[in-house]
């Protein structure tokens, strides 16, 4: 039976003006999704007693994108909205299982900004690598080529 392996590679990239302020408005509201949800479910557990799901999290994020207040969530790409959701999911599995501490909300100073893209949210194309809502490919500085015939399964920009 074969395994894939899954590996992680880093590399640099410039972007354009336009496409450093979609990443930065993408960055905040990434960071907004994963406090409004640890904010819904701490309030939730606290005065109600029950458990906020993560499918009540993606429903919640479906209702705040049709705010008046939050309606620039349509703006960026929802897939890192939905990853920050997952990694909130991931961490409260982890503190109910006793291996974490209970999850706390991201500073805007202290934690490094990141938006996850799974596959669903990037292209790749011939060694070049379009992000979803962003105008042009990334301007990747290759310091090592990828392995041959590998193609990334997920992209993390930070």
């Amino acid at each position: 039976m074969a395994q894939t392996v899954k590996r992680a590679y880093k590399y640099r990239f410039s972007p354009t003006p336009g496409q450093a302020a979609e990443l930065a408005r993408t960055f905040g509201c990434v960071r907004l999704v994963y406090k409004k949800a640890l904010q819904e479910r701490t309030r939730a557990y606290t005065l109600d007693g029950r458990r906020f799901s993560y499918e009540q999290s993606s429903a919640a994020l479906t209702a705040w994108k049709q705010t008046e207040e939050l309606g620039f969530l349509n703006e960026v790409s929802s897939v890192p909205l939905q990853q920050a959701l997952r990694h909130l999911q991931a961490g409260f599995a982890n503190f109910f299982a006793k291996r974490a501490k209970y999850p706390v909300f991201k500073s805007r100073k202290k934690s490094r900004a990141s938006a996850e893209y799974t596959r669903s949210g990037f292209r790749w194309r011939e060694g070049r690598l379009w992000l979803a809502k962003m105008d042009g490919p990334l301007d990747i500085v290759w310091s090592r080529p990828l392995p041959e015939g590998s193609e990334p399964s997920t992209v993390t920009v930070s």
